[in-house]
């Protein structure tokens, strides 16, 4: 368990910035496709940059979607839509290279009815899902603040608040704890692409007395905040005319901003056949209504799978010496109450639906959006029932 005083830091980056510009994409393309056949198989990977924006992977479908079309509207809607940025929407050029999920794959994967068997994993892999009560949605205080901001920043730029706003930024935040109590803010970093005609002043009084200062939490508040703002002096070229951008480029920025741990796989693209997008939701899930229940003050939950079966091959619960009960326990009631199979967990959380391009921004977890079924904690009375607690 940590004790002490010390520092933690976490950051988020826009819809703007070419990874997520990426990940976006290939969402997008997700989307489009489970939209008209929802049992697809789906791998999609992006890359960005300076005038192109390229598809490749493997995808098996009924669906017939204009790729090429989607992808322009993704990065129209971003906001990438003048040649000045370096990319647009309506001039880059657009490379699609797919082909089919490979037999060998799929036939593990696929269910068959007549043998018995359930969806098998897509491939072999281990996931996280963590959770703890630093904040109301149950998230590590230094990604949910710093998640805040880049979607403050977002939200002026779309909403017209100033006219010097571009896609690509980023934020920083850095929590001074003592033991696993967050304590103060004590350092603010964030680097906004603007355009050039703009003053450096301006953006840094703007970024930090209108942005910032309405996402950071009152009691947190004390002291001496160090504050960075576009500390290069200079972010006018940005995006993916500033830097190539992949699909999968930004996995704990997508997580729990490096307090929990991260099997390693990244979500976006992915059909949830694929356990490193579904069972990390499904950890998240479970690690969530253990803390929801009262059982535990912060859990993580790691899930193992092989390639083309179905139950886990392990799965352990970790509550960093703040449960209320054993972890022997916890571990028992939640593969009573929990389905762990990939099928299992497509139907529990209803993840066979177009709801995956918003996932591209503001992270995966610590949501409130009604498609964000991973969220809910809808099983915490039950898990608390079964614990006693």
């Amino acid at each position: 368990m940590v004790s002490g005083k010390y520092l933690f830091t976490s950051e988020s980056v826009s819809m703007g910035h070419p990874d997520k510009l990426a990940d976006r994409i290939s969402d997008g393309i997700l989307d489009a496709i489970l939209e008209q056949d929802p049992t697809s198989r789906v791998a999609c990977e992006t890359l960005v940059t300076t005038g192109l924006a390229l598809i490749a992977g493997e995808i098996t479908t009924q669906a017939n979607v204009n790729y090429a079309k989607k992808i322009r509207q993704t990065i129209r809607d971003v906001g990438y839509t003048d040649d000045m940025m370096g990319i647009c929407a309506d001039t880059c050029n657009v490379m699609v290279a797919l082909d089919e999920q490979s037999p060998d794959i799929a036939q593990g994967v696929n269910s068959n009815e007549s043998s018995g068997k359930d969806i098998g994993a897509g491939d072999q892999g281990l996931m996280f899902g963590f959770a703890c009560n630093d904040t109301p949605e149950l998230m590590p205080l230094p990604i949910a603040l710093a998640h805040r901001i880049t979607n403050r920043l977002t939200e002026a730029r779309f909403k017209g608040e100033v006219d010097w706003l571009r896609p690509d930024s980023k934020s920083q935040v850095t929590i001074e704890y003592d033991g696993f109590k967050p304590i103060r803010v004590d350092a603010v970093v964030v680097s906004t692409q603007h355009s050039p005609s703009v003053e450096q002043k301006t953006i840094h009084q703007y970024v930090r007395d209108v942005i910032v200062k309405s996402c950071l939490p009152d009691e947190l508040v004390s002291g001496e905040i160090k504050y960075h703002i576009n500390p290069t002096g200079k972010f006018v070229v940005g995006g993916p005319h500033g830097d190539c951008g992949l699909t999968g480029r930004k996995i704990i920025v997508d997580t729990y901003g490096g307090w929990g741990r991260h099997g390693g796989g990244a979500f976006s693209g992915k059909d949830p056949t694929k356990v490193d997008r579904s069972a990390a939701y499904m950890a998240r899930h479970v690690a969530k209504c253990v803390v929801a229940s009262g059982a535990a003050d912060r859990c993580e939950v790691q899930l193992a799978y092989a390639i083309g079966v179905s139950d886990p091959v392990s799965v352990l619960v970790d509550t960093q010496g703040s449960s209320k009960v054993s972890e022997e326990a916890i571990t028992s009631a939640v593969l009573e109450l929990f389905p762990l199979s990939p099928g299992g967990i497509i139907n529990y959380l209803d993840l066979r639906r177009p709801i995956y391009q918003a996932t591209s921004a503001g992270g995966h977890f610590g949501r409130s959006e009604p498609s964000f079924t991973w969220e809910k904690t809808d099983q915490a009375k039950a898990l608390a029932k079964k614990l006693g607690v």
